[in-house]
């Protein structure tokens, strides 16, 4: 366990605090991995930093090992976990083993819970949850050798959604509000959607229950400007890169993909035709390993 000087930069500079790698997570009921940690055993985190009061306002910090990977500034993946916005189904637990391969390859990672629909999630709490849990990115980066200039955000399944919004400017309509977006260099979308009204479909199949109108508090034709505010055709990301790895989601739409590029990201997308839900996020997984050169170069900035 590292020592907790940060935690006190931190509860001065961002309202957080951090703890001890011991204490603060949370997990789904089960501790619910989906087997994502079949072959890499997760870490303990470094750090556990909080962004808010309530039980899952936390992220852990994983770094490299200085004697493994130098001195840095290491690059910095900000990892948003699935769970189809609904309260019990999952946690940042199950991307602890995919957080871990990356700190093992000197990506430093910050793995990120939050609310859902049932404990405070939803429109607007959720995105609450984004933003605060964001403003962690300079903290960790004031306090540790990560580069700020490569930031990816990360997010598997309904935590595509964050990965894209925190990076997209954001009008009076948008959840908070108007808002600038965050800085990060890229994002990886893990089997998610790009345009969420566009890919309700899709994406309530995939959670086998309805999961995107309980979240966004409506149907589109109930509250069609909350669904134009996260439309990339709507406003795009501020990236450079967006690379989609597919599994049970297919390629997302034509509109959405010419969105993102338009606003100036380079957008890869690998389909990966009857893989797994979690064999993309799983290290040791074939499917995952035939993608993970992919992911890597995102993360480096290569």
């Amino acid at each position: 366990m590292r020592a907790l000087a940060m935690g006190v930069v931190l509860a001065m500079t961002a309202g957080c605090a951090s703890t001890g790698a011991s204490g603060g997570a949370q997990t789904a009921p089960g501790n619910a991995m989906y087997g994502t940690d079949a072959a890499v055993r997760p870490s303990p985190p470094d750090f556990i930093l909080r962004y808010a009061g309530h039980p899952r306002g936390f992220a852990e910090l994983r770094l490299p090992a200085a004697a493994e990977h130098g001195a840095g500034p290491h690059p910095l993946a900000v990892i948003f976990h699935g769970g189809c916005w609904k309260t019990g189904i999952a946690s940042q637990a199950y991307m602890a083993p995919l957080a871990t391969r990356w700190q093992q390859l000197g990506i430093a990672t910050l793995n990120v819970d939050y609310r859902e629909v049932g404990d405070g999630g939803g429109w607007p709490g959720s995105f609450e949850d984004w933003a605060a849990a964001a403003r962690l990115i300079d903290d960790v980066v004031a306090q540790h050798p990560v580069d700020r200039a490569r930031v990816t955000l990360i997010g598997h399944s309904a935590g595509a959604l964050p990965a894209q919004w925190l990076a997209t400017a954001q009008g009076p309509d948008g959840p908070l509000g108007a808002r600038e977006p965050v800085a990060a260099r890229a994002a990886i979308v893990l089997d998610g959607p790009a345009d969420l009204g566009a890919e309700r479909g899709a994406f309530d199949a995939l959670c086998q229950f309805s999961a995107v109108d309980p979240f966004m508090g409506g149907a589109p034709e109930a509250e069609p400007s909350r669904y134009a505010a996260l439309a990339p055709m709507t406003r795009a990301p501020r990236l450079a890169d967006v690379l989609f790895v597919q599994a049970k989601l297919p390629t997302p739409p034509t509109a959405a993909l010419a969105a993102l590029r338009a606003g100036g990201a380079r957008v890869e997308v690998k389909e990966n035709p009857g893989a797994s839900h979690f064999a993309i996020i799983t290290p040791g997984d074939p499917i995952h390993d035939a993608n993970e050169q992919a992911m890597l170069a995102v993360l480096r900035g290569e």
